[in-house]
This record gives C-alpha cells, sequence and structure tokens, in this order.
C-alpha cells in the first residue's frame, strides 16, 4: 500500500508518516519498482499501535521504547503518565479558578484585569506583609473576587494577615456567606475555627442565621464562637452554650459579659439567672465551678438572681459565700 492510501486509512498525514520513518518508528516493507514507499498490513497495524500509544500521552521516543524494547515495563510508564496528568489537571483547574475569579470581578477593561491579576497574586504570595497588602487593598475601586477571599480567609495562618482578610471579606458583602458555611463542615478543625470567625465578623441577618445553627455544629470550638457572637447580637438562643462555658472555665469571662448584655432583656435575665441557679445547684460541679457561676451572676438582674446570691452568702464553700456577698453588697450600693 503506498503512503497516500495509508494516510488516507490510518488518518496519520503522510508528512508524519515520513517522520515517524525518520525516527525509525515505522519503516515501510519495501520499495515500488517506481520508489515509491511500499507498506504492508504488519506496517498499517504498527502504525495503529503508535497512535494508540501517542493518544496515551507518551511522547514518540516513548513508544519507541514501548514496541521495541523487550525490558520496558508499561506499569512504570502508566503511573509516570498518571502522575503528568494529574498535574496537567491540577494546573489547568488552577487556570480555570483564576479566569472564574477575574470573570466574577467584572473588569471593564484589560486595566481592570491586570489589577484583578495581581490581587490574586498578592493574596497567594509566600510574604506574609504581601499578602496583608493585598487584602488591605481591596475596596470598591479594587474589588478582590470573593471567592478568593473566603479561600484566603480559610487558608491563612498569619494572625494579623487573617484580620485583614476578615476585614477585607466584611466589607465584601454576604456573598462569602456560603462559602464560609461550607468551611464550617470541613474535616479540618483550623479551617472550621476560620469560617466561624470570619462569619462572627460579618453583621447581617444571614449570618445571624448562619450562627444560630452552628450553635449545633459537632465542633465544641465553632460553637463556644457562635455563642459569643449571637449574646453580643442579643440572640438568647446563645444562653445554654455560653452557661456551659463558664462551667467549664472556656472564655467564661466573655461568657459572663455575654450572658450580662443579654440580661438587658427582662425576660432573658429571668431566664439566664434560672440558667446559673440550676447549674450551681447540680451536685457534679466542681467548687471552682460554681465560684464562676456565682460571679456571672453579678450583672444579672431581677429576684431570681438577688434569691440565688442571697442564699449562696451562706454556702457551704467559703470562696463562694464571700463572692456572693461582696456581689449583693454592690447589688444593694447600685
Amino acid at each position: 500500500m503506498l503512503i497516500g492510501d495509508v494516510a488516507r486509512r490510518s488518518g496519520v498525514s503522510a508528512r508524519m508518516l515520513r517522520h515517524y520513518e525518520s525516527l525509525g518508528l515505522v519503516r515501510p516493507t519495501g520499495r515500488t519498482e517506481a520508489g515509491y514507499r511500499a507498506y504492508s498490513s504488519e506496517d498499517i497495524r504498527r502504525i495503529f499501535h503508535v497512535e494508540s500509544l501517542r493518544s496515551l500521552g507518551l511522547s514518540l521516543r516513548e513508544v519507541g521504547r514501548a514496541l521495541d524494547d523487550p525490558g520496558f515495563r508499561p506499569s512504570e510508564l502508566v503511573d509516570d503518565l498518571i502522575r503528568q496528568t494529574r498535574e496537567r489537571i491540577a494546573g489547568e483547574m488552577e487556570l480555570l479558578t483564576r479566569l472564574r475569579r477575574i470573570g466574577a470581578a467584572g473588569p471593564a477593561d484589560w486595566e481592570d484585569v491586570l489589577q484583578t491579576v495581581a490581587l490574586l497574586q498578592g493574596l497567594g504570595a509566600e510574604s506574609a506583609g504581601r499578602r496583608q497588602r493585598a487584602a488591605l487593598s481591596s475596596g470598591e475601586e479594587n474589588p478582590v473576587p470573593v471567592e478568593a477571599l473566603v479561600e484566603a480567609v480559610l487558608n491563612e495562618t498569619d494572625p494579623n494577615v487573617a484580620g485583614a482578610l476578615r476585614w477585607a471579606l466584611e466589607r465584601s458583602g454576604e456573598g462569602g456567606l456560603t462559602l464560609l458555611a461550607e468551611g464550617l463542615g470541613s474535616p479540618t478543625a483550623e479551617i472550621r475555627k476560620r469560617a466561624i470567625q470570619a462569619i462572627t465578623e460579618i453583621p447581617s441577618g444571614e449570618a445571624t442565621a448562619l450562627l444560630r445553627n452552628a450553635l449545633t455544629n459537632p465542633d465544641l470550638v465553632v460553637r463556644r464562637y457562635a455563642a459569643l457572637a449571637l449574646g453580643a447580637r442579643g440572640v438568647a438562643d446563645a444562653v445554654p452554650t455560653l452557661i456551659d462555658m463558664i462551667v467549664e472555665g472556656a472564655n467564661d469571662v466573655d461568657a459572663a459579659d455575654a450572658l450580662s448584655a443579654l440580661a438587658a432583656d427582662p425576660a432573658s435575665a429571668d431566664e439566664i439567672a434560672t440558667g446559673l441557679v440550676g447549674r450551681l445547684a447540680h451536685g457534679t460541679v466542681e467548687p471552682s465551678a460554681r465560684r464562676r457561676l456565682t460571679q456571672a451572676l453579678a450583672d444579672i438582674p431581677g429576684t431570681t438572681a438577688s434569691r440565688a446570691l442571697a442564699d449562696l452568702s451562706h454556702d457551704e464553700d467559703r470562696a463562694v459565700a464571700l463572692t456572693a456577698t461582696y456581689i449583693r453588697k454592690l447589688r444593694d450600693a447600685r
């Protein structure tokens, strides 16, 4: 079969067939009387073998080794091809993500595109200072795509940069809340913590709803951050978790302050006092926890708290009794 016929039947151009011949990949079995290349059925089969191996991503050199080297081990090459393919896919996905973020920024011209690219590169820089400057430069004139901001927030380890990123995310609006909510379900504890910290700094109804849901999160750290934030927002749902924090001695001062703020509402004040008194009466609470609970009653108004303090001033634990007596004097003076 002549080279033109082979090209038509195999889909490999005559020029490529000549290139294969120059590399020693496929040599025509013979020549016609006129000197034209003549390919046998075995030659055609080898051409298809070459094309099949090329479709797997092998170079022409690797194809030649695979077909001619008896000691060639395909498993090693396939493993290497898998690694290369994964790297190539990862690179393509990274490029796709970058392009989507640039598109989301709504660039008006190439100057906007270049500016967005510079900000994205700044967020991914090795230098903490450069990452912080990129976060602080985000604004109405230089918006960083919210998806990139959320990714940076969830992965930032430097506390100063993290603060700047949360500030930039809060200024960007509510667009990142869905992504932050996904972060709360991350298998990595640090990412869950960064997600809840970012949510607490967004003053919106949607953020408050996420914080309410976070009160039932399996992660104790997430629940505590949510409770403190909700307490500051006047949401009484946080009361049980805040009382738990006082008992456990986890950010107990902040938790007591949050209960005090919630107690400005008379209905909440009675609920809070009842909750604190109930834990005081629990037989398994340690003495240090009882003292913290007693101290927390100091800024809770109402008769329930006052009666509890009167009873506690005669408590068997002298430290609790002295604390309650002192608090009663302060309340009477007010």
